[in-house]
């Protein structure tokens, strides 16, 4: 007879065979702007997001697509013989935290400095079927 902990870690092995995500490190585009364009997919179809971000006019939008079309293999990858139409696939998750911070100096009137702070992030997608 199998333990209640088993059992429980069974169940949870299950729940995890259906979600799958990608991540994007070290992108060089500022968090701020990343975000703007995540939070147009967030919560959405997975084929509707890739439409929104194949005609969204933003240089964010094109490391999103390929990095939702990453996950979205993944996803098949882990539940072979199943269809991402059939199953409903959405974005689960989306989240972007601030990578590294490249920081420059840039001449200034009276011999002072600027500094440049040149940001990157890290993109998570995290995909789950809704059935």
């Amino acid at each position: 007879m199998a333990s209640h902990k088993k059992v429980r870690a069974d169940k949870l092995k299950e729940e995890r065979k259906e979600i799958s995500f990608a991540k994007l490190n070290n992108c060089p585009t500022s968090p701020r702007k990343m975000r703007l364009v995540a939070g147009l997919v967030r919560g959405r179809n997975v084929m509707d997001a890739i439409n929104i971000l194949k005609f969204t006019n933003k240089d964010a939008a094109r490391r999103l697509e390929t990095l939702v079309v990453s996950a979205i293999s993944n996803w098949e990858v882990k539940n072979t013989g199943k269809s991402i139409e059939d199953e409903d696939v959405i974005i689960k998750e989306i989240f972007v935290d601030s990578a590294r911070m490249l920081k420059r100096l840039r001449p200034a009137p009276q011999g002072r400095a600027h500094r440049i702070r040149k940001r990157s992030n890290h993109v998570t997608v995290i995909l789950d079927s809704i059935k």
